[in-house]
């Protein structure tokens, strides 16, 4: 099965058991902001793939790190933040190549 990794498929009990960590955490990383699960027409929050990979960041962040929870927001707005610059660039290489070429 090749799901997106965008697509909401586990809820919280899974998603928690998948990281480590307890419901609790994943609803107060709700509620500051740190992830933001697709909810279901019943208002269940569901998780991507995606958002696992995030949430096992942060816990790699905080716990082997020993990063605090601020800090934690800024080094994911950072690496966002460097990722939208990287496709910036591409975009940029691939249109001087395209003018170069004509």
């Amino acid at each position: 099965m090749n799901l997106d990794s965008t697509e909401p498929c586990y809820v919280i009990s899974v998603a928690a058991k998948m990281v480590g960590v307890q419901t609790y955490t994943l609803r107060y990383y709700e509620k500051v902001g740190i992830i933001e699960p697709s909810r279901s027409p019943g208002n269940i929050r569901l998780y991507s793939e995606r958002d696992i990979a995030r949430l096992r960041q942060v816990k790699t962040l905080m716990g082997d790190l020993g990063v605090n929870l601020a800090g934690v927001e800024v080094v994911l707005r950072l690496a966002q933040r460097m990722t939208e610059v990287q496709r910036h660039m591409e975009e940029l290489e691939s249109e001087l190549e395209r003018m170069r070429g004509e």
